[in-house]
């Protein structure tokens, strides 16, 4: 089965503390037709080959013994936003499913949860989705769903942080620092903000957070 743009399977990176849970995780995926192209039981060192592997998604355990699946997430996020990150857990925690939303991933998905449904999210977030419901995403980011204009539906919660840091005036270097993302990859979110919202400087971006502040955005 070909699901990636290039018409090859979907590449999945498998973080998991637990042998047995990554033998069944591979025997799953590649049963329906992706590839496994790595495997890891640390934080620390998936953190590294990610971005190396470049999949199309991580599945990575929400509790691991070196860190969390969350970190891992916003630290391979960083480096490279293309890659897709699946937290996978065995309890459903608010608080974690909130950082969950900020550090960028696609989806909080409990153990729990089917074969068959586990393999249509990992295409779903191989395909660009979010697995998280408008209230999830809302309750996360603090009320910036409070923003009607439809524009800011198309940011995702990475980039609706920026843009609220570019509205307070900082630079990227200053963003990096506060968001733990390198100059580099600031920028590029800065460029892609600006694109989706149709505007041309960082100046005309934190006028326009202002005028949605104030509930005058005009769209």
């Amino acid at each position: 089965m070909q699901d990636a743009e290039d018409g090859r399977p979907l590449d999945v990176f498998i973080l998991d503390d637990h042998e047995l849970v990554r033998i069944g995780l591979k025997d799953l995926l590649e049963g329906d037709g992706m590839r496994v192209v790595g495997e890891s039981a640390s934080a620390r060192e998936a953190v590294r080959r990610i971005p190396a592997l470049h999949p199309d998604v991580a599945i990575l355990d929400g509790r691991l013994g070196d860190g969390t699946g969350i970190e891992v997430c916003r630290d391979v996020r960083s480096v490279d936003p293309s890659i897709a990150c699946l937290i996978l857990t065995a309890h459903e925690d608010k608080d974690a499913l909130r950082s969950a939303v900020l550090a960028g991933a696609a989806g909080y998905v409990l153990k729990q949860v089917g074969a068959r449904d586990l393999a249509k999210s990992v295409r779903r977030a191989a395909a660009g989705e979010t697995l998280f419901t408008e209230e999830e995403r809302h309750q996360a980011e603090g009320g910036a769903g409070d923003l009607v204009d439809p524009r800011m539906e198309g940011l995702t919660p990475q980039e609706k942080r920026i843009l609220q840091h570019l509205a307070q005036g900082m630079t990227n270097r200053e963003i990096g620092e506060a968001m733990h993302l390198t100059e580099k990859t600031v920028k590029n979110y800065v460029s892609n903000i600006l694109g989706k919202l149709g505007l041309g400087t960082r100046t005309q971006a934190a006028v326009y957070m202002a005028q949605a502040d104030s509930g005058h955005s005009t769209g």
